[in-house]
């Protein structure tokens, strides 16, 4: 299953001209208007297409299609960036024959950039979205800038004996410290959900999912997660009192889940993923707030990369985490090997969890032991790749 396997939703992606081989210009499109919600970055600075989308949903919590491009941000472009995002969302509407005010637009690249139109309205113009699958990998790959893979996740689940499937696809490799989105998301669904409390959802699971991940502590000026949900699965109208309310919670979770951990694995020159647990904080938000102070330490990072042992990096990344810890309570487990217990330094082999560190996947599990709180985070390593692409990324 992919972004277009809910009822309703057709996608594509082309090679307009802004980059100079890859895939850069995609449009995904609901045969009928959706309720939408969406989560944006907290940085004050934020791109023209970040401002058209943001202001849409919260003024109808409506949206038929959304238009995203590749390789310019169109941020800190002033005036002309504002118009050349709302020539964008008209120049949709009038391919797909809607009105603007359902179509939305996102852009990811460069900042400072203008945008070059010209093969941006020429692209549109092209535009023949389908539900095919092949149409969803072009979406998913026109959408990408430093990615080296594409992110694409879904669920199919019951609802009033009616089958609903949740769907998305992402990007996002670097400036990846989303507080309440992530770089690029997209999530359709053909759930009946109405767009007050699908904005309800999505900020529930953005708070444990997206906003639990991290590359390198930078906010873009253009992160944004959207969910559409066209209703075309016919169940009964979702809210939080319906029975099965749960199910499509989850799912909408295991969807954010699945993405945000694929972009923390394919951060910019990364070789592992990381995942930090964090249980006994005295609430779930300490617990977090530690997991991802952690996960996004340099030197744990560096660490985990170059395979060292060094618990001191993660026994010091709780300390400053800001969140209350006792010490001596303090239990810290890298993979299945205990390396410090009540504060103190465990007795391990330096051996066996070096083989354990070279694995693609690290797990680092802390308890503090004064409460119920747990939390987790995901994150990558810190290599010399990393220092290269973002030395080169406007050459």
């Amino acid at each position: 299953m992919n972004i277009v396997s809910p009822k309703g939703f057709k996608a594509v992606g082309i090679h307009c001209g802004l980059k100079h081989k890859k895939y850069d210009l995609a449009l995904l499109v609901s045969d009928v208007p959706a309720n939408a919600a969406g989560v944006f970055t907290t940085n004050a600075i934020q791109a023209a297409p970040l401002v058209i989308t943001k202001e849409l949903i919260q003024s109808t919590g409506k949206m038929q299609a959304i238009i995203i491009n590749s390789g310019n941000a169109n941020a800190c472009t002033g005036t002309a960036g504002m118009q050349d995002a709302l020539t964008m969302q008209l120049k949709t509407a009038e391919k797909i024959g809607i009105s603007p005010d359902l179509v939305g637009v996102a852009s990811t690249g460069v900042i400072g950039e203008k945008l070059n139109m010209e093969p941006i309205v020429a692209g549109i113009a092209s535009f023949e979205p389908t539900n095919t699958l092949e149409s969803s990998i072009q979406f998913s790959q026109a959408i990408l800038t430093t990615d080296t893979v594409t992110k694409n996740t879904s669920y199919r689940v019951e609802i009033d004996g009616k089958e609903v499937v949740v769907a998305g696809t992402a990007k996002g490799s670097g400036m990846i410290e989303p507080n309440m989105a992530t770089m690029l998301g997209f999530i359709t669904t053909d759930a009946n959900i109405e767009a007050t409390h699908l904005q309800e959802a999505l900020k529930t699971v953005t708070d444990v999912t997206f906003n639990a991940i991290t590359v390198d502590g930078d906010t873009s000026t253009n992160d944004m997660v959207i969910v559409m949900a066209n209703g075309m699965a016919q169940n009964e109208q979702l809210t939080p009192s319906h029975p099965e309310w749960e199910i499509f919670l989850n799912a909408l979770h295991a969807v954010s889940q699945d993405l945000a951990k694929m972009i923390a694995k394919d951060g910019e020159g990364a070789t592992k993923l990381i995942e930090v647990e964090v249980n006994g904080a005295i609430s779930d938000s300490e617990a977090r707030k530690i997991a991802k102070t952690v996960v996004g330490s340099p030197l744990v990072k560096t660490a985990v990369f170059g395979c060292d042992a060094n618990w001191g990096r993660v026994i010091a990344a709780v300390g400053y985490s800001g969140a209350t810890v006792n010490p001596s309570d303090i239990h810290i487990q890298i993979g299945p090997t205990t390396v410090v217990h009540g504060g103190e330094p465990a007795n391990f082999s330096e051996e066996e969890l070096l083989v354990y560190l070279k694995q693609p996947e690290v797990k680092i599990i802390v308890d503090l032991n004064i409460g119920d709180g747990i939390g987790l985070a995901w994150g990558c390593d810190l290599t010399y790749d990393y220092v290269q692409i973002n030395a080169t990324y406007r050459s």
